[in-house]
């Protein structure tokens, strides 16, 4: 089954064996399609510009409110996730380690049976996906998660098994989804680096105050 729209392009296969899974992933050239594996449900998706533009504006931004805050993290883009007792991966947009900075830096790899996930996740997800990612990322321990619809993000920390809305990040204390709706919302107005030099001097702003 194949879905597509202006944002991006999904295709859903069935009865996909965790090794075929693992070969399709490593026989790609970087990380496009980005796959989301679910007990034998493989989704690839392949994110179009405005997809691609609003997941980099929103790491863009996690990563000028962290300098500024002086807050340490560890981006890990869209690397791929796996917990194979699970029978599950998945890739977002962009990840990052924020409390486990600091211990997972010296690793080359990540192996989730023995280390924490990434404490952030921002997905964009303009077309729905056909696999409930929110109880796969509960099911890896995800503590935060952000999705982004095309119009709106909305932040959500890990509660009871699954996740509940919160208005601002619990990682990256004082950063709100609101603010970062509002510098979203300027894209088309201007460049990026003055959309990005605007949100980092508001930032800093705050921090003299």
């Amino acid at each position: 089954m194949s879905l597509v729209a202006s944002a991006e392009t999904r295709t859903l296969l069935e009865n996909i064996r965790w090794e075929t899974f693992l070969e399709m992933a490593d026989a790609r050239s970087g990380s496009v399609p980005r796959m989301t594996y679910d007990q034998g449900v493989l989704e690839l998706m392949t994110p179009r510009r405005q997809h691609e533009q609003i997941g980099r504006l929103i790491g863009r931004m996690v990563e000028a409110f962290s300098e500024v805050r002086g807050i340490e993290i560890l981006s890990c883009a869209s690397t791929t996730f796996k917990r194979w007792d699970l029978d599950r991966a998945f890739e977002g947009d962009e990840s990052y380690y924020i409390a486990h900075a600091d211990e997972i830096r010296p690793r080359d790899e990540v192996d989730l049976l023995v280390d924490p996930p990434p404490d952030l996740v921002i997905e964009v997800e303009i077309t729905k996906s056909a696999i409930a990612k929110l109880k796969l990322f509960a099911a890896m321990g995800v503590p935060e998660v952000w999705r982004h619809d095309g119009t709106q993000l909305t932040m959500l920390a890990k509660s009871d098994g699954g996740y509940a809305p919160i208005g601002s990040s619990s990682g990256l204390p004082g950063l709100s989804a609101a603010r970062i709706d509002a510098f979203l919302a300027r894209r088309f107005d201007q460049g990026e680096t003055a959309l990005i030099r605007e949100f980092r001097a508001v930032v800093a702003a705050e921090c003299i105050e």
